[in-house]
Parts: C-alpha cells; sequence; structure tokens
C-alpha cells in the first residue's frame, strides 16, 4: 500500500509551489493589462500630436518608448504562457529531459565545477538526493560503490545531500 503511495506521489511531483506558479501567472497577467494600457495611452498621445514634430522626435517620443516597452511584455507573457502550456501538454517529455540532465550531470558531478555547485544548489533548496534517491550517486565514478573504486568518496554521496539536524553544527574538514 505505501509503495503505490509513493508512486502516485512521484507522478504528481512538481517541483514549483502552486501558489508561486498563481503568483506568478497573475503578476504576469497584470504586467500585460498594464501593457496593453500603456500601448493604448500611447497610441492615443501619438493621434493628438502634431505631425510636423512627430518626425523630429520620433525615437525619443515617451509614447514610442512605452509602445516599445508593452510590445516587450506582452511577448514575455506570451512566452511564458507558452512555455507553460506546453510544459503541461508535454510533461512525461520535460519529465524525462530532466531526468537525462540529472543523470547526466550526476556522471560529471567532479568533472565540472559549475555543474556541481548548480547540483549542490538543487539538492540543497529542494531537500532532495539525486534524481529517485540517494542510490542515483552510485553512476558517479567517484562516489560509485564497488570494490575496485580506489576514491576515498566511494559508497557516499555530496553533502549537499545531507540534510541537517536543527541545532547541529556541520564541520567539512
Amino acid at each position: 500500500m505505501d509503495r503505490k503511495l509513493n508512486l502516485n506521489r512521484a507522478e504528481t511531483f512538481s517541483f514549483v509551489n502552486p501558489w508561486i506558479r498563481y503568483f506568478l501567472f497573475f503578476f504576469s497577467f497584470l504586467f500585460w493589462v498594464f501593457s496593453l494600457l500603456i500601448v493604448a495611452i500611447g497610441v492615443y498621445a501619438k493621434v493628438q500630436k502634431a505631425t510636423d514634430t512627430v518626425r523630429d522626435t520620433f525615437l525619443i517620443d515617451p509614447a514610442v518608448i512605452l509602445i516599445v516597452f508593452s510590445f516587450s511584455l506582452t511577448l514575455v507573457f506570451l512566452t511564458q504562457l507558452a512555455i507553460a502550456i506546453l510544459g503541461f501538454f508535454y510533461s512525461d517529455q520535460t519529465r524525462d529531459a530532466l531526468g537525462k540532465f540529472v543523470k547526466k550531470a550526476i556522471v560529471h558531478y567532479r568533472d565540472d565545477l559549475d555543474l556541481q555547485n548548480l547540483m549542490d544548489y538543487i539538492q540543497k533548496e529542494f531537500k532532495c538526493c539525486g534524481w529517485n534517491n540517494y542510490t542515483d550517486w552510485s553512476w558517479n565514478l567517484y562516489f560509485n560503490c564497488t570494490h575496485t573504486n580506489p576514491s576515498s568518496e566511494r559508497c557516499s554521496v555530496p553533502y549537499s545531500c545531507c540534510t541537517p539536524v536543527p541545532g547541529e553544527v556541520r564541520s567539512f574538514l
């Protein structure tokens, strides 16, 4: 019974809290509406201006700057919306691609310092260890738990996998 519950939890797991998703969507939508309002004001201001001065000050005209700004906000909003829709419809492919990336990142953990820092940050932030669990670190040459592995890190995991006990002082010597 517990195994079935854990599998169900894994299928509905998301790295992003639903409240954060709705918060981001709301503010993106708010910026989009704001940008449309700015476009409307800019177009109205452009129509009301005399045509003689438009040619001289076209690039420094505040209405033109606001129109460009609003179109860029609209483009950002539509891009976020498209990514969200694609992520929803292709969630299995996204999860598979992310899993392949994490597996490669675990395999090459000690090869690239930037990748190592990224994996440490992800594991600390999400309080996780590996993609599925701590045994994923056996994919790495240094953490592999075979008897032929001469590494001093054999049969272990990176420090970022370890969650500290409250009040405990950690020393990395």
